[in-house]
């Protein structure tokens, strides 16, 4: 059968991202605003810069004859595809977007999505943690995602209390200090 008619995997299943990143089935991508935003900017710059320079890239190898050996024509369609491959993920991902402002959110003592959370760990350290979507990740900065096992032990906690997470270490005592819906940038 020609290579035209079998169909070709995209690449974008969940199954391709590493584990913090995937989304539990039938669940919203939720995000805060600035994530939100990061997300909308990276696909219009796909679209409106680095897909329009890449195909005027192919076309260019394109018409200097031989195909099979044209070094950029074949990482430019290399490339397109895997641009392309961005863009269905990154208009997927913004089509099941739940936007949550935490300076709009209602004060609250209890930790839900996009929360800042002080905690105190067991070893008497304190961390400031953010509880933001799975496309805003950055652990260096102290944003978790909503599914990492250490936010789903914090929600729905309250300032004072204290909750057991039971990591790769073994299990921890948590004290929430303080709970704060602030701008996260």
């Amino acid at each position: 059968m020609s290579k035209a008619f079998t169909k070709e995997d995209d690449g974008e299943h969940d199954d391709d991202l590493p584990p913090e990143q995937r989304l539990p089935a039938a669940t919203k991508n939720y995000l805060t605003p600035q994530g939100w935003q990061r997300l909308k900017n990276e696909l219009y710059h796909l679209v409106h810069r680095e897909r329009p320079e890449m195909v005027n890239v192919v076309n260019w190898a394109a018409s200097n004859g031989d195909r099979s050996e044209n070094g950029d024509y074949l990482y430019g369609k290399r490339r397109l595809r895997e641009i392309d491959r961005r863009i269905r993920f990154l208009t997927k991902r913004l089509e099941i977007a739940e936007v949550v402002d935490p300076e709009t959110r209602e004060a609250t003592d209890q930790v839900f999505f996009s929360a800042t959370v002080l905690i105190l760990r067991g070893d008497g350290s304190e961390q400031r943690l953010r509880i933001v979507g799975v496309d805003e990740i950055d652990l260096p900065r102290g944003h978790i995602s909503w599914i990492s096992p250490i936010a789903r032990c914090l929600i729905k906690a309250r300032e004072g209390d204290e909750v057991v997470f039971r990591g790769p270490d073994g299990e921890e005592t948590i004290e929430v200090l303080e709970v704060r819906y602030e701008r996260i940038d």
